[in-house]
């Protein structure tokens, strides 16, 4: 959940599947077919692009 939260736990959801934890990034790199790393990388490219345009 530390990709929404901060708390450091990145496998735990703590009770809430719609936190962001590993198995996030884990499931949309299988919906396209590439690795995790890249799911998370493409992740920070476009949160960055993002918070550019604010």
């Amino acid at each position: 959940m530390c990709y929404n939260c901060g708390c450091g736990e990145t496998k735990k959801d703590h009770g809430d599947s719609r936190n962001i934890t590993e198995k996030t990034f884990e499931e949309a790199a299988k919906a396209d077919g590439s690795m995790v790393d890249d799911a998370k990388q493409n992740t920070v490219n476009l949160l960055k692009k993002k918070s550019e345009v604010v």
